[in-house]
């Protein structure tokens, strides 16, 4: 499986669009990479820019950027409000799939030593791939900035990992590493009181703030002299206030490094309390760089849960409740195909132009009516599935808002969200169908010349056939499990909608069928006659099992008209 790393190397430039184009410029010249975001800042003059492909890409696209940075940035003339020590201020690389930590610090080491060799810059190491302790964290490093690197590179102490302990007043230092997923995060507020942002940073962020002698106002220190400090709100959070003039807003600009312990949702939730506290408000917030779909769904879920309303809805409704609590669109447009990972890696991708489920019901029945074998049975039963669970869902949503019903809503939206997994499931599975009776088409086109052709292809027809036996099973299983849901709809929901709920029991049924007929013909040409037997005979439980949930719910329905 191919590995993938991100790369997000950040600029100490966000005002000169020419000089930051032909950074961008020189990393899409490396094959495989692929340049998802540009975001520059003008008050912070800075420019955080985000690619992913191949280890090995991506570091040659990183080793290039850094390179141009060198020609294109002079730090003797910079300023800006975000800490910087460099040219290329730091230059993390992140595992995406397929890699594990230590082997991206390994990419992460390889750059260092080239950057360091060959452009002749001081690069130090940080997180994953640090040598030291000491070194692991960015703002630690950083301290000082680039004014401070002067005296910073004459300490022994603070030997760069590569390159020469000298300072080089164009371009200054480089920080290299890798780490786990980081989420640039910037809450707005109407004041522009950087002290006053500041307070609700100190309020959040895990380190917190210094405690202060009342009578001296002094810093308090522990019996060794380390300054006594009262912990934040949030658990991997770094956070300071600044003003952004090109706004005219102070912000609490954050660095959420772990997003299962501090969810986007509850660094917003937190900032607005403790700026209520001390007499502001936030208004909206700003997402820098990419964010991975589930942060965005999770928060969409919290708001909508919080005003006790279903959270079993499309991925677009949670998106837009998501932007609409947290203000993401405050300052500029929150555009979710380029500023969510997985929607921008898909977007202009060719292949997804062919897909089935990007087509419109009068396009999609054409496709299924042409003279191509493919869709077909299976692709139709997948869809099926999803129109038949989608029904349930629907009642589900409806349910968790009836009048009378208020205190019911989280059972209808545990069961609404059940439905959207499914659905979502089931409509995935509609090209992976016709994808797999593809690959079986694919491996019967293979050369059968000489004998080691002919093993080949005869492997691959093996594989490919496997692969479409496993999709409609899966569908069946799908499908058969969609049952629940209706069922709980039938019985409890909205009796108003009950035969909405019954339609979805046809629904399923048939699609239970449909795709037991797929795994059974296609059995016939597997050579592994054991399992072939086994998904045949489990298929023919669950096409049994469907007729009988059925007809039950079908009993319901009819007693309930």
């Amino acid at each position: 499986m191919k590995q993938l790393i991100e790369c997000v190397p950040n600029f100490s430039e966000g005002r000169d669009m020419t000089a930051i184009k032909q950074i961008t410029d020189v990393i899409e010249t490396v094959e495989g990479v692929k340049l998802l975001d540009v975001d520059p800042g003008k008050a912070t003059n800075r420019t955080v820019v985000t690619f992913v492909g191949e280890p090995e890409r991506v570091v040659e696209a990183a080793f290039l950027a850094i390179q141009k940075a060198c020609e294109v940035i002079d730090m003797s003339k910079h300023s800006g409000e975000h800490p910087r020590m460099g040219a290329t201020d730091v230059c993390p690389l992140i595992p995406i799939a397929n890699i594990s930590m230590e082997e991206t610090a390994d990419w992460a080491r390889r750059l260092g030593e080239r950057v360091g060799r060959e452009l002749n810059l001081p690069v130090y190491l940080y997180e994953a791939a640090a040598t030291q302790p000491e070194r692991k964290n960015l703002a630690t490093i950083r301290a000082g900035e680039y004014e401070g690197l002067p005296e910073k590179l004459a300490n022994p102490d603070w030997k760069p990992d590569f390159g020469p302990a000298t300072f080089n007043a164009k371009s200054g230092a480089t920080v290299i590493g890798a780490r786990d997923f980081l989420i640039a995060y910037n809450v707005n507020l109407n004041t522009t009181s950087v002290r006053r942002a500041n307070s609700v940073a100190f309020d959040v962020r895990e380190k917190g703030r210094t405690l202060n002698d009342p009578a001296t106002g002094k810093p308090l220190k522990d019996a060794i002299g380390e300054p006594l400090r009262q912990p934040g709100i949030l658990k991997g959070v770094k956070a300071i206030g600044w003003y952004i003039e090109e706004y005219g807003i102070a912000q609490i600009s954050m660095n959420i490094t772990d997003i299962n312990a501090t969810p986007l949702h509850l660094a917003f939730e937190e900032c607005c309390k403790s700026a209520d506290r001390r007499g502001m408000r936030v208004t909206g917030s700003e997402l820098v760089g990419l964010v991975p779909l589930n942060v965005v769904l999770e928060a969409g879920k919290y708001f909508l849960k919080k005003q006790r309303r279903s959270a079993g809805v499309s991925e677009s409704e949670l998106i837009k409740i998501a932007v609409k609590s947290m203000g993401l669109d405050e300052l500029t447009p929150f555009d979710p195909q380029r500023k969510i990972i997985e929607y921008n890696l898909e977007a202009g991708n060719p292949a997804n132009a062919q897909k089935l489920i990007r087509k419109d019901l009068v396009a999609f029945a054409a496709e299924t009516a042409a003279e191509s074998p493919a869709p077909g049975g299976g692709s139709v039963s997948a869809y099926v599935g999803a129109l038949g669970v989608s029904l349930a869902t629907m009642v589900a949503n409806l349910s968790s808002h009836k009048r009378g019903w208020d205190e019911r809503w989280e059972e209808f939206s545990d069961a609404a969200e059940r439905g959207q997994r499914l659905k979502d499931a089931l409509i995935r599975a509609v090209d992976e169908d016709t994808e797999a009776f593809n690959s079986i088409m694919a491996a019967f086109g293979l050369p059968k010349g000489t004998p080691e052709e002919k093993a080949a292809r005869a492997a691959a027809i093996q594989a490919a056939t496997r692969r479409a036996i496993e999709v409609p099973f899966r569908v069946a299983q799908l499908s058969l499990e969609s049952f629940s849901v209706i069922r709980e709809m039938v019985e409890k929901g909205n009796p108003n909608s009950v035969t909405d709920a019954g339609t979805g029991a046809l629904c399923a049924r048939a699609a239970v069928h449909g795709a037991c007929l797929n795994v059974k013909v296609n059995a016939t040409g597997l050579d592994d006659k054991a399992y072939a037997a086994q998904v045949v005979a489990e298929s023919e439980r669950m096409h049994q099992e469907a007729d009988k949930l059925e007809k039950e719910i079908l009993t319901i329905v009819h007693s309930k008209i």
